[in-house]
């Protein structure tokens, strides 16, 4: 596999978490009586190159490393990678706050593009060669890696296969948490924060799609004026206004029905006060916190209903059955135009620190994808 550029690959120990086995392979056999004479060789699949975390600490702590060659296990395909998303979860791992669950690659990256190369027993609905796109529990900083045949979605008709990596976590996550678990219907009004995000990104154009009036925050005018280009019918600046008047504003005071809440703490008070009565606020992040005050008084009166949910440690089986709901119900969205992916930019997979610092920095509008 093709080194990247921007800083040397490094050998690590890393654990070797399911589908990945050792490559090295014993030394050839020698003639009788040939061992004075002739120095053993050793032979050597190539292995592949991903972004480890060696220790956890800022985007300099992302390494480019050697790690095992993946071979699928039964149920498996193994990806020959085009791209990977970048997600603030990722950021997260890196500093050592969420770690990839039991059986996941130690290193990032939540979800890829690429081309499968190889199937296991038992995953014959793919093909050698098959274009597709994959939700991962993590490993997918890598130029392969391996996934369960239930979390593969085929690139839809008309998606660039590189952009194709921004599609499953954002739109399993939209999905899940807006359809789901929030209930929206069309007619409901909905309130997305962070909707120049790669989650928001989607989330603005599925609600639209689903025929929901839609509502979102971002920081600046000028992210506002694009998420308005997006779908979204009404674009708060959260720099410059105060959200909550703005909403009662948008919708005579009623409310809306449902919010999807990337910011946590700093924000808990304010999303129940933007509820209607009979409105779910549906929490995905904390960027602002984990611990607040509710108010009980606020929360009963409006009959409303706070949940808090999770995609990456779900069941193998819930994954899949989310998967196959996005395929039946959102990928005829994403092959119409309806539903796009949201690129901000490629960066090599070498310079993976700078991803990470970009994301950070508050100004990418979509997805950074990073690319082998």
């Amino acid at each position: 596999m093709a080194e990247g550029v921007g800083f040397e690959p490094t050998r690590t120990g890393v654990s070797r978490p399911n589908g990945f086995q050792d490559r090295l392979f014993r030394p050839l056999r020698q003639p009788s009586g040939a061992h004075d004479i002739m120095p053993a060789t050793v032979a050597r699949v190539v292995v592949v190159h991903a972004v480890t975390v060696p220790q956890p600490g800022g985007p300099d702590a992302l390494v480019l490393s050697e790690v095992p060659d993946p071979v699928p296990a039964p149920g498996q395909v193994l990806v020959d990678v085009a791209a990977a998303g970048v997600n603030r979860a990722d950021l997260l791992q890196r500093e050592g706050h969420y770690p990839s669950p039991p059986g996941a690659p130690p290193w990032p990256g939540l979800e890829v593009s690429g081309t499968v190369a190889a199937v296991g027993d038992g995953a014959g609905r793919w093909a050698v060669g098959d274009a597709v796109c994959a939700l991962l529990a993590g490993g997918g900083y890598a130029e392969r890696v391996v996934v369960d045949a239930g979390h593969v979605l085929p690139v839809p008709d008309g998606v660039d296969l590189v952009d194709a990596a921004g599609l499953p976590e954002a739109v399993c996550t939209a999905w899940s948490n807006l359809v789901d678990v929030g209930r929206l219907r069309a007619g409901e009004t909905v309130l997305i924060h962070g909707g120049s995000g790669g989650v928001g990104s989607i989330a603005i154009q599925l609600a639209a799609a689903r025929g929901a009036r839609v509502l979102t925050t971002a920081g600046g005018p000028e992210r506002a004026a694009r998420c308005r280009d997006l779908g979204a019918d009404v674009a708060i600046d959260h720099r410059a206004d105060d959200v909550v008047a703005a909403v009662r504003t948008a919708t005579d005071g009623r409310g809306v029905d449902v919010v999807l809440d990337v910011l946590g703490a700093g924000a808990l008070a304010a999303n129940l006060e933007s509820l209607a009565t009979g409105g779910r606020l549906v929490v995905i992040g904390m960027q602002r916190g984990r611990r607040a005050e509710l108010d009980l008084g606020v929360l009963l009166a409006k009959r409303a209903t706070v949940v808090g949910t999770t995609l990456r440690s779900r069941p193998t089986a819930e994954k899949s059955a989310l998967v196959a709901a996005v395929r039946e119900h959102v990928w005829p969205l994403v092959a119409g135009g309806d539903v796009r992916p949201v690129v901000h930019a490629r960066i090599p997979l070498a310079e993976a620190p700078r991803a990470h610092t970009e994301l950070d920095g508050g100004d990418v509008f979509g997805k950074l994808l990073l690319v082998p």
